[in-house]
C-alpha cells in the first residue's frame, strides 16, 4: 500500500508545481506593479520605484519566479499581503476553517439526500416516484446556486424570519448556506446514483441472488449497492474538493467568512500575494482530497489490494 501512496504523491507534486508556475505567470501578465497598488495614485514615481526595488519587482521574470518558488518550497513563505502587511497564510488559515466546515456539512447533506433518493429512483424505475425525482433533479441542476441562495434568504429570512441571512454567530446561521450547498449538489448525485444502480441491478449476480430467494433489501443494499460504492466515493470526494474551491458565490451571498470571500476581496483590492497564495492553497487542498479519495478507493477495491498490499 505504501507503494500506491508514494506513486500518487509523486504524481501530485508536479501538478502543484505546475499550478504555482501557471498562477505566477498569469498574475505577472496583468498590468500594474506593487508599488502603485500599495502607495496609491498620489505617490511619487520615485517612491513607487523604490518600493518596487525593495520588493524585487524590478528584477527579470525568471528571477522573481525562482525566488518565489524558493520561498514556498524551502521556507513555506507565501509573502505578506500588500494591504495589511501581514503574512498571507495567517489570513488563509483563519478563513479556511469556515470554508472547510461549510463544505463538509454541505457535502454530507447532499450525500444523505442524493444517494438514498438515487437508489430509490433506480429500483422504482419509470414509476411516479422515479419521474418526480428525475424532474426535481433536473430543476435543481438548472438553478444557479447563487440564485437559490437569494431565494432562500428572501423566503426563510426576510419573509418567515426563521433563519438569519448572514454571519456565523449561532447554529442558525449555518442552516441556509449548508442547505443551499447540499440541495444544489443533491440533484447531480441523485442522477448519477440512479444511473449506476440501474446498471448494477441488471447484472447476473443480482438475478442469481433473487433466484436463490434472498430478501429484496439484502439484494439491493447488500449486493447491488456495494457495487456502486467505489464510483460514489470518487464522486463525493471530487465534489467535496470542488465545493472547497467554489464557495465564493455562496459566501458572498450570505456574507460568510471563508476562502472564497477572501479571494474575492483580494481580487478587488489587487492584492497579488494574497490572490496567489489563496489559489495555490486551494489547489493543494484539492490535490490532498483527490489523494485521500484514491487511497480510500484503493482500500475498498480488492484489485488494488491484491496488487499493492503484500
Amino acid at each position: 500500500m505504501y507503494r500506491f501512496i508514494l506513486k500518487r504523491l509523486l504524481l501530485t507534486l508536479p501538478i502543484l508545481l505546475g499550478v504555482i508556475v501557471l498562477v505566477f505567470s498569469m498574475i505577472n501578465i496583468v498590468p500594474g506593479d506593487p508599488g502603485s497598488s500599495i502607495l496609491g495614485s498620489s505617490a511619487t514615481q520615485e517612491a513607487i520605484d523604490e518600493l518596487n526595488h525593495a520588493l524585487g519587482y524590478d528584477q527579470p521574470f525568471p528571477t522573481r519566479l525562482m525566488k518565489y518558488l524558493g520561498d514556498i518550497l524551502l521556507r513555506f513563505d507565501f509573502g505578506k499581503s500588500w494591504q495589511s502587511n501581514q503574512p498571507v497564510m495567517r489570513s488563509i488559515l483563519q478563513n479556511f476553517v469556515y470554508t472547510f466546515r461549510f463544505a463538509l456539512m454541505g457535502t454530507m447533506l447532499y450525500a444523505l439526500i442524493g444517494i438514498p433518493l438515487g437508489v430509490l429512483s433506480a429500483i422504482r424505475q419509470y414509476s411516479l416516484a422515479d419521474n418526480v425525482m428525475r424532474v426535481l433533479a433536473m430543476m435543481i441542476n438548472a438553478m444557479p446556486s447563487f440564485w437559490f441562495g437569494l431565494v432562500a434568504i428572501f423566503v426563510f429570512s426576510l419573509k418567515l424570519g426563521l433563519f438569519p441571512s448572514n454571519g456565523i454567530d449561532t447554529w442558525k446561521h449555518y442552516v441556509l448556506p449548508v442547505a443551499v450547498f447540499g440541495i444544489s449538489g443533491a440533484g447531480g448525485l441523485l442522477r448519477q446514483t440512479r444511473t449506476i444502480m440501474l446498471e448494477s441491478v441488471r447484472q447476473d449476480y443480482i438475478r442469481t441472488a433473487r433466484a436463490k430467494g434472498a430478501p429484496e433489501r439484502r439484494v439491493i443494499w447488500g449486493h447491488a449497492f456495494r457495487n456502486v460504492t467505489l464510483p460514489l466515493i470518487n464522486t463525493i470526494g471530487i465534489g467535496f474538493g470542488a465545493v472547497m474551491g467554489g464557495t465564493v458565490l455562496i459566501e458572498n451571498v450570505f456574507s460568510l467568512p471563508g476562502l472564497g470571500n477572501l479571494a474575492l476581496s483580494a481580487l478587488r483590492a489587487k492584492d497579488v500575494p494574497l490572490i496567489m497564495a489563496t489559489t495555490i492553497f486551494l489547489a493543494a487542498i484539492f490535490c490532498v482530497i483527490v489523494l485521500t479519495v484514491d487511497i480510500i478507493s484503493a482500500l475498498a477495491d480488492p484489485r488494488v489490494k491484491a496488487r499493492y498490499i503484500q
